[in-house]
């Protein structure tokens, strides 16, 4: 009798929010939450194994295979293989708009050390290096949400019209992912182009919080790999050489003048050198030192001016060393992501009925890439939002000493699995339904 009761509320939930007109949104939170009462433990299973056995880019198959399997099992018409790894759900349900709901795949090249009893252990192979593997950006939470939000929509499909497109996106850690979907010819395979397009991604702020931005989100950025080239030889006769170690050096200090004298000082730029290999021994001047780094900017004409002082920088250094040209390559990366404003507006609306304070409007952009900005740039207009993960307390706390909490890619970063998964189901559901909703 308590089971049959359960399901007669569920299904008045279900009809209320189901009526025609704006979106319900109390209504809709109480399915949401009724729905995720069930869900939860089994979307906190999923992350938990995603996260000990993380894969690389391009390399995500058994994870594509869970994702897969979960999407199918849901009813979806699920096509794997799609640029290489990805994985793309397909779910008609009459006339409608079509929407991209997006997570991406893989892990990230490092060891975790985030203590967690879950913690990855995995290993594979990295430019022909063994190294360790590690969900330390969050994507492994993201595929938790994506998979609930799935549900979520399944289990509510009197309450819309359209069809969905989950896109589980293989390398967006290099961000190349996207750009191989696309080019293995994504549209075709879901009958055209999206209406709207959506996805998430966790950071280090409060548990339960989700953060929009109209316009401007990301950095373009730009991979800086620079080969200068010496003349080696014993390191206590230096003047027999052209020491490289020198010019990677004067380089790696004297492009920060491009950002403290030729970028105007309000505009977003950085040019970040991460890299320097060089030598086999401290007494021996080598005749190659490589230099590899990130450039990240929020403005064209910002980029422009700083690829062009990049490239002046090199060449001003092997003049003065009186050294054959550098090898300069200059990588494009991940776009700026610019979500779409009167969408953002719109899904702004429905994020402040269900979260109240705990939706938070974003004054500026964030310094970090992503490779959404394809299938913006390919004609999506998006809303990318974000979910704080660390827990409220330590937040606080960490605010009152002054020290920051651990960041995406930090090998201690370790997003709440509760309630940050729970918040990102309800959140993408939400802004899904705003739009699909009859």
């Amino acid at each position: 009798m308590k089971s049959l009761f359960a399901a007669s509320a569920l299904v008045l939930l279900i009809a209320t929010a189901a009526q025609a007109g704006p979106l319900n949104v109390p209504a809709t939170q109480k399915v949401i939450s009724a729905q995720l009462d069930r869900d939860y433990p089994a979307l906190e299973a999923l992350y938990k194994d995603i996260h000990a056995h993380p894969e690389l880019g391009f390399q995500e198959v058994e994870t594509a295979k869970k994702l897969a399997a979960q999407m199918r099992a849901l009813g979806f018409t699920v096509t794997e293989g799609v640029g290489k790894t990805g994985v793309v759900a397909v779910l008609k349900n009459g006339e409608g708009p079509k929407v991209l709901i997006r997570t991406e795949l893989d892990g990230l090249p490092m060891q975790e050390k985030s203590g967690l009893a879950w913690a990855s252990q995995a290993t594979a192979t990295w430019n022909g290096e063994k190294v360790f593997v590690a969900h330390a950006c969050g994507h492994d939470i993201h595929m938790a949400a994506w998979v609930g939000a799935a549900r979520q929509l399944v289990a509510m499909k009197a309450k819309w019209k359209g069809t969905l497109v989950f896109v589980a996106q293989p390398s967006e850690e290099t961000v190349r992912g996207a750009r191989a979907m696309l080019d293995d010819g994504l549209w075709d395979k879901i009958g055209g182009k999206p209406d709207y397009g959506f996805a998430l991604h966790v950071g280090s702020g409060p548990a339960g919080e989700v953060y929009y931005k109209a316009g401007v989100l990301t950095s373009t950025s730009d991979g800086l790999d620079i080969t200068f080239n010496g003349r080696g030889g014993h390191g206590s006769m230096p003047s027999a050489t052209i020491d490289p170690v020198l010019m990677a050096a004067r380089f790696t200090v004297d492009v920060q003048s491009v950002i403290s004298r030729e970028k105007d000082p309000s505009a977003f730029g950085v040019v970040t050198v991460g890299s320097i290999q060089a030598g086999s021994a401290g007494n021996i001047i080598p005749d190659k030192a490589r230099v590899r780094g990130t450039i990240r900017t929020q403005d064209n004409a910002v980029r422009e001016k700083i690829l062009d002082g990049v490239r002046r920088t090199v060449k001003a250094v092997t003049d003065m060393a009186g050294a054959p040209p550098a090898d300069l390559k200059l990588t494009p990366g991940g776009k700026m992501v610019v979500n779409d404003a009167a969408l953002t507006d719109r899904t702004a609306v429905v994020f402040k009925a269900a979260f109240g304070a705990r939706a938070v409007a974003q004054d500026k952009p964030g310094s970090a890439s992503e490779d959404y900005s394809e299938f913006i740039l390919a004609g999506v207009p998006s809303v990318y939002f974000g979910l704080g993960g660390s827990d409220p307390a330590e937040v606080a706390k960490a605010k009152a000493e002054g020290r920051e909490l651990p960041v995406n890619h930090s090998p201690y970063f370790a997003p709440m699995a509760e309630p940050t998964i729970r918040t990102g189901v309800e959140a993408m559901t939400l802004a899904v339904l705003n739009v699909v909703g009859k």
